[in-house]
């Protein structure tokens, strides 16, 4: 990367700054590919918006610039775990299930075996050639989970990874020999006799993951943010299937990262808008000091069913409570769709931004 691209991304990047973003700023984002919200003739700052949080595939230099311009703080959406368009060429990566069998794709998702020395580098590459190319305000982890479908009222929890890779690793790390050679035996009998470490150590893995992103952005763009998009489950829903299938522990998962972004999608999850001021009362009195920034995404997206303007102007109030310093609506094809959404935002935001 040379000097003069570096010097005009720092004075883009100072001048979003001068024009009123700040440390301690409440932030107001949208998520998904919000340039289209550009193309639709809008602006950044006339919607109250202060943050854009952009797919990496959709991130591009002059949507950057505009961003910027307009006093935005741009975060990029990272993909970590969604194994699509690589599992494909690469059947050793393939999710294996407790029958030894590739495991299907859960709805419209299709995860990856987490441990993959391949898929591993092809996107530590992925995040390096980012912030090769951008200067960022940070980086938002994304399908953090292992294979799972969790975006439904009725999820997908399939039980992953039994590769001989992952049990063999598992045994090496906790000291504990399988008597089975088949998978489907090995599978069958960690479940039966060493479930309560395989948890533990799958969730281990999930946090390897976040710890070695994290270095990577922070040897690159030490300034910036490690965010993380995660399940926002209780403990206890779908019988401990937070912790059980899909890996997450949240008090570790805070730890590790600068910003916390709760999945508040109350209508994929099947509850009422109200549980998103839930969740975070419960985030609140379980997060150790010191505490990550908290920005949740809340639902606009009409699916299932049909998100009302006035429904999704309190699911912005409630996903703004304590401790949140920050909300992101999902998506921009939502307001575009609708208009009257794209005003309840505006009023919200500009109002957010007067208090």
């Amino acid at each position: 990367m040379n000097k003069l691209f570096w010097l005009l991304q720092l004075m883009i990047h100072c001048t979003a700054y001068s024009q009123g973003i700040h440390k301690g700023s409440f932030v107001k984002g949208i998520y998904g590919n919000p340039e289209r919200i550009l193309e639709a003739g809008y602006a950044f700052d006339e919607l109250g918006v202060n943050a854009v949080f952009v797919r990496r595939s959709s991130l591009n230099q002059e949507f950057y610039q505009q961003a910027k311009a307009q006093g935005c703080k741009v975060f990029v959406e990272f993909p970590t775990l969604n194994g699509k368009g690589y599992i494909e060429g690469h059947p050793e990566a393939w999710p294996i299930n407790e029958k030894g069998e590739q495991a299907a794709p859960a709805d419209w998702f299709m995860g990856v075996c987490p441990t993959d020395p391949g898929f591993q580098t092809y996107r530590a590459q992925q995040l390096r050639e980012t912030l090769g190319n951008y200067m960022v305000d940070g980086v938002f982890l994304d399908y953090l989970h292992w294979h799972a479908q969790f975006e439904t009222e009725e999820p997908l929890l399939p039980e992953t990874c039994f590769c001989d890779r992952c049990t063999r690793l598992f045994e090496k790390a906790s000291g504990i020999h399988i008597p089975a050679e088949e998978i489907a035996n090995r599978a069958q009998w960690i479940l039966a006799n060493q479930e309560s470490a395989w948890r533990d150590w799958r969730n281990g893995i999930l946090n390897g993951w976040v710890t070695d992103m994290g270095k990577i952005l922070k040897e690159n763009q030490p300034e910036a943010l490690l965010g993380a998009f995660y399940c926002a489950w209780f403990p206890e829903d779908h019988g401990a299937a937070l912790f059980n299938t899909l890996g997450i522990d949240v008090t570790s998962l805070a730890k590790r990262v600068d910003v916390l972004a709760p999945m508040l999608f109350h209508r994929m999850y099947g509850r009422p808008v109200s549980w998103a001021g839930d969740y975070l009362e419960w985030l609140d009195k379980i997060m150790d000091s010191p505490r990550p920034l908290v920005w949740p995404i809340v639902q606009a997206h009409n699916k299932p069913g049909v998100v009302t303007p006035k429904e999704f102007e309190k699911a912005l109030r409630e996903g703004s409570r304590a401790p949140a310093s920050g909300i992101m609506m999902f998506s921009e094809q939502s307001l575009l769709e609708n208009p009257a959404k794209l005003k309840v935002m505006q009023d919200y935001y500009r109002n957010k931004g007067r208090q």
